[in-house]
């Protein structure tokens, strides 16, 4: 099998350059454009790209070998679904892993004493920029807990041994996307000795196109 990674495969293949850009819409957190890139053959079509935030999520491991779940209201399926501890990286310059440590806390009312990374994931790269950074939790205690607001305040705590996380999560019960890659992440690691990567560990695949924005928007607004 070839490698795609070969620098001679690699210089061979086709640059998708984007020709011109138009933004469609621009929110609180996500814009949408519409690019014009160039195909191998030379023509030329028109590709719809969400910016979004990137996010992190963790994977919460207490001394019995449970996960920490919430069962949480999700609006745009009209429904409630069993998730990990998850937001957004939507302040400006925040490390990610003080954002992870900082969502468990507002959502489970738990800190943690080791943190590593378990997987990243490209959520929706057919049309969205947003990836994702799965942290693993270990060594859990009780912290202060800031009152929840909106759907936050309906958010009930789940704890489920892994082996029943992982069955659920395989017949369908659990379908989270973020949650169904963290927890088989976590089975791995567990099951085959593997050694997650440490918490500051690169994230080259971050976004930036939406922060970016965001930071010019600002900016334009303060010199007016």
């Amino acid at each position: 099998m070839t490698d795609p990674s070969s620098t001679e495969t690699a210089g061979s293949r086709h640059v998708f350059e984007t020709l011109a850009s138009e933004t469609v819409f621009s929110g609180g957190i996500l814009a949408l454009r519409k690019d014009q890139v160039m195909m191998p053959g030379g023509s030329v079509v028109e590709r719809e790209v969400v910016e979004h935030h990137s996010a992190v999520a963790v994977v919460a491991i207490d001394d019995r070998e449970r996960v920490v779940l919430i069962d949480q209201y999700r609006h745009p399926l009209g429904r409630r679904l069993l998730e990990l501890p998850a937001g957004l990286l939507d302040v400006p310059g925040e490390d990610p892993a003080t954002a992870a440590a900082r969502e468990l806390a507002e959502e489970t009312g738990l800190a943690a004493g080791r943190w590593s990374v378990l997987v990243d994931v490209a959520l929706s790269p057919g049309f969205m920029d947003e990836t994702l950074r799965v942290y693993l939790a270990q060594d859990l205690s009780v912290t202060e807990q800031p009152d929840p607001e909106h759907e936050e305040a309906d958010i009930i705590t789940v704890r489920l041994p892994i082996d029943e996380a992982v069955r659920r999560t395989l017949s369908g019960e659990i379908e989270n996307a973020t949650a169904v890659a963290g927890l088989l992440a976590f089975a791995a690691v567990r099951s085959g000795g593997i050694t997650p990567r440490p918490a500051g560990a690169p994230w080259p695949g971050r976004p930036t196109a939406f922060d970016t924005r965001k930071a010019a928007e600002a900016a334009a607004r303060a010199g007016r």
